[in-house]
């Protein structure tokens, strides 16, 4: 009992200590490819420990309970994923659950900026409403098919499966979904070219614009929970999760880097052209393995 009760307050410490880490990882890898020096490892941790102890604004009662629903809806999900054999709430749920509560968190951040009266905020939330649309179609698409493949809805038990059987995306059914996952996964992390919501030499980093302190430490408490989220549920589903939580970070890590590659080479593009990308390539491989499961099956 203890154990599990110190699972539920070390997990969302660790995941996020994983997710500062990527960040401060992707300036740094970022700044090298690009023949830049880069900030240090460690600069994510001094933002954040500055921003703890700056003067906090806020613009009215929805400003900050839109924060917190979007950052305890990233700690809930979480809990529902297992990092080795941690795994807080293996028994109480599985991917349609994990898939719901991903929705709090733009919903949050929407609710949070309503009320900041920019108009970059506006735009900032339209594109990552419109953007969370292009890649939801695919996303859900591959959710489907690892489901009817393994013919269930828990995470764990997809994991344990691939301990049996060998990695789903080394197999010919999961192959396509899981290349359409890493398709879509720089546009689930908000990374370029899909970073069309922040666009800071556009529109002043859109949805942060008004975020100061306090409440811009939520947000980045959010960002790096949502690294750990999407790239821990990648290796979940098509990496054969891990036994141990030191080879599930080495997966996370190499998946990571293969994003950051994709960040530092690709210009943004605009919001017309994200989606046109979204629901072409990554949506009609996640609809071709959709239906060989689904044929294979019958």
């Amino acid at each position: 009992m203890v154990g599990r009760i110190l699972q539920f307050i070390l997990y969302p410490l660790v995941a996020l200590a994983i997710g500062v880490f990527f960040l401060g990882l992707a300036r740094k890898i970022t700044a090298r490819i690009q023949w830049r020096y880069g900030p240090p490892l460690v600069q994510p941790v001094i933002d954040m420990i500055r921003l703890f102890y700056q003067k906090s604004v806020s613009h009215g009662p929805v400003f900050a309970v839109g924060l917190i629903m979007s950052l305890a809806g990233s700690i809930v999900v979480v809990l529902f994923l297992p990092f080795g054999s941690i795994c807080p709430l293996s028994g109480s749920g599985g991917l349609l659950v994990v898939l719901y509560v991903m929705l709090l968190a733009p919903m949050g951040i929407a609710l949070s900026g309503g009320q900041g009266a920019n108009p970059n905020i506006s735009i900032g939330i339209s594109r990552k409403l419109i953007l969370a649309l292009g890649y939801e179609v695919p996303f859900l698409l591959v959710l489907l098919t690892v489901m009817t493949h393994y013919n269930t809805i828990s995470i764990v038990q997809v994991v344990e499966a691939q301990r049996d059987i060998g990695w789903s995306i080394a197999s010919l059914p999961l192959f396509l979904s899981g290349v359409s996952y890493l398709l879509i996964l720089p546009a689930m992390l908000g990374f370029r070219p899909f970073d069309v919501s922040t666009a800071p030499q556009e529109i002043s980093s859109g949805p942060l614009v008004e975020y100061g302190g306090k409440y811009l430490l939520m947000a980045t408490i959010e960002h790096a929970l949502l690294l750990f989220i999407d790239i821990a549920l990648f290796v979940n589903l098509f990496l054969g999760g891990a036994g141990n939580p030191i080879i599930f970070f080495v997966k996370m890590l190499i998946v990571f880097v293969l994003v950051l590659f994709i960040h530092a080479a690709f210009p943004r593009l605009r919001i017309e052209q994200a989606i046109r990308y979204l629901w072409k390539w990554p949506t009609a491989l996640a609809l071709a393995g959709l239906i060989i499961v689904t044929i294979g099956r019958s």
